[in-house]
């Protein structure tokens, strides 16, 4: 399970990048998944759970929103999002095609109460 080694990636994020006072601040984490990362939200939530309790991070909420696998066909030009993973152009059945989204795992923004 890849999701708890994420969530203590997204820890140690946070612990690089706040001041003492600011880690008990902390309110949310907002990140952005891709598609293609195969990351199971529900897991990756429960992670981060079990490895904030008992921390500054107790009781801080993990927002994740998924980004769809997007690609740009080189022959027709058009950009389209997919649902499953069959690398081809839906619109003209290219296989010349580029990822344009769907890789990202990204911590977005850390939400501090006042």
């Amino acid at each position: 399970m890849h999701e708890l080694s994420i969530a203590k990636n997204i820890i140690d994020i946070l612990n690089e990048n706040l001041t003492t006072d600011q880690k008990c601040k902390v309110k949310t984490v907002r990140i952005k998944v891709g598609k293609l990362t195969n990351i199971m939200v529900d897991s990756l939530l429960f992670g981060f759970e079990a490895l904030t309790r008992e921390t500054d991070f107790e009781g801080v909420t993990l927002e994740v929103e998924q980004l769809p696998l997007r690609i740009k066909c080189e022959n027709c030009g058009k950009e389209t999002d997919l649902d499953d993973f069959a690398f081809s152009c839906p619109v003209c059945q290219g296989s010349a095609i580029q990822i344009i989204s769907g890789q990202e795992l990204i911590v977005k923004e850390i939400e501090l109460n006042d």
